[in-house]
């Protein structure tokens, strides 16, 4: 628009009748902008059915082109439902006809299948057939993808049975697809099935299938068979790399949280001399692979000694390895650890993202230590991360509920000189309108305390009440014969 608005001024200083002409132009545009601001709305109003949709959509003057169709999509798709985006291309298709190409299905398809309508994609996939359109390869890897995390794997299978209906090919591509999206959710079995029907055409492509292979057992905490795949990739030749044991030693500690949490540390630590031997160094994702499993387990010693041991061998600690130990300290109550732990990070130049500050705080707040959140969003503030204001939403209310309205009227004229805004009432800082939670545990505790010295003054006087009777002296049995 720009290039048009250009030539006509310099058209305009030649011949008068030129700014006609413009005006003109201009006022095609707005109608034309007007006409798809009008599309937008009916398609995502809320209002009516969808043969309220496609009558509206009727009484509206506008011709669609390809263009046109594709704009409308992919501005309304977050915004309405999928079954009015596809009422929106049956009219489109009706009204273009034939002037539609296979591009414009595939890209509502794969909007549908984002979207996760089931419904919506079998009958778009029926209109393909219908139409004998072809349906690209990429949008096949979608749409099976999508089918197997909503559950329809057999959907999957079906469609990739019956590709040559929709004009696309069963090569190495779509094998490698439909392999991956099985095994994405532990469907291995089946991966294996179409593996071993197609091994002609997944030659080429072994180092992806063994990859897929390996995460679906791992999905499944299936150590063995985990292990089969990695010795099956030795004898034919190919190295697994570093995803490959990444993926076996998360199965195998997710595996360990559940049934052998002694085990995580030495077995983690055999993978990994086992990827050094085979010249695969381990990264910081992988110890933090370990350092997670080890946090679920409450294993506070060996996550110590797993981070001093990232540094020992060269491999740096990032934001994620600290957040995992730091956490762990924090939950079993070694605050003061957990502090010089966070003071180590941001000393060896490791800057965290706020999430970082925004779960520990988080923690600290669950386990009661507002003192030590407080501490902590100090070391948040001068990092200069930003985004404080869900931190002073949590805190001013937990401080205020505790009774320490002075600190909570700090912390709210603090965000307010900051500039920040605050979700949190204001009615917080009065000591009349905020209930405060009394200590009922420390109340139990002194009564509990009560009873027992009470019971043992109570026990010496019934001790010297009782008489002590002697014990009766046993009768022993007369052995006598018995007359026979």
């Amino acid at each position: 628009m720009i290039s048009i608005v250009r030539s006509n001024r310099f058209a305009f200083l030649k011949n008068t009748s030129k700014p006609t002409r413009f005006l003109c132009s201009h006022h095609l545009i707005d109608h034309a902008s007007t006409e798809f601001q009008e599309v937008i709305r009916i398609v995502t109003s809320h209002i009516g059915g969808l043969d309220d949709l496609e009558e509206n959509l009727n009484q509206v003057s506008v011709s669609p082109s390809l263009n046109f169709v594709t704009q409308v999509i992919d501005s309304c798709k977050n915004e309405t439902s999928p079954r009015r985006l596809l009422r929106f291309f049956s009219w489109s298709c009706k009204s273009l006809g034939s002037s539609l190409e296979d591009k414009e299905f595939n890209h509502v398809l794969r909007v549908l299948a984002e979207k996760k309508d089931y419904t919506a994609m079998q009958i778009l996939l029926s209109d393909l057939r219908k139409e004998n359109r072809a349906m690209d390869k990429q949008t096949f890897s979608f749409v099976a993808e999508t089918l197997v995390k909503i559950g329809k794997e057999e959907d999957a299978i079906g469609i990739f049975k019956i590709l040559d209906k929709f004009s696309c090919p069963q090569d190495s591509f779509t094998v490698t697809a439909i392999i991956s999206a099985l095994c994405s959710k532990g469907h291995v079995k089946r991966a294996l099935g179409v593996m071993h029907h197609h091994k002609e055409l997944v030659s080429g492509n072994e180092l992806s299938v063994y990859r897929s292979l390996l995460f679906g057992w791992s999905v499944q905490r299936n150590v063995k068979e985990a292990r089969r795949v990695i010795q099956d990739m030795k004898s034919a030749g190919i190295a697994p790399d570093l995803f490959c044991y990444n993926t076996m030693l998360t199965c195998l500690c997710e595996r360990n949280v559940t049934r052998n949490p002694s085990g995580l540390v030495p077995e983690a630590l055999n993978i990994m001399l086992e990827m050094r031997s085979y010249k695969v160094q381990p990264t910081s994702l992988s110890y933090n692979v370990l350092l997670s499993c080890l946090g679920r387990t409450r294993r506070v010693k060996e996550s110590c000694q797993i981070l001093e041991q990232m540094k020992r061998s060269g491999c740096e600690p990032d934001t994620a390895s600290y957040y995992f130990v730091v956490r762990v300290l924090y939950l079993t109550g070694r605050f003061g650890k957990g502090n010089q732990t966070v003071d180590e990070m941001i000393e060896r130049g490791l800057r965290p993202e706020r999430k970082f500050y925004y779960d520990l705080i988080g923690v600290l707040c669950g386990v009661k230590r507002v003192n030590f959140a407080l501490q902590l969003f100090e070391k948040m503030k001068r990092s200069s991360v930003g985004g404080y204001g869900q931190v002073y939403d949590l805190l001013i209310p937990k401080l205020c509920k505790g009774g320490e309205f002075e600190k909570g009227r700090e912390l709210w004229e603090e965000a307010m000189s900051l500039g920040v805004t605050l979700s949190c009432s204001i009615e917080l800082l009065d000591p009349c309108a905020t209930e405060v939670f009394k200590p009922v545990k420390k109340k139990e505790e002194a009564a509990l305390v009560d009873r027992r010295a009470l019971n043992l003054k109570i026990r010496p006087k019934m001790d010297r009440a009782k008489p002590k009777v002697k014990p009766k002296p046993k009768r022993r049995r007369s052995k006598t014969k018995k007359n026979i």
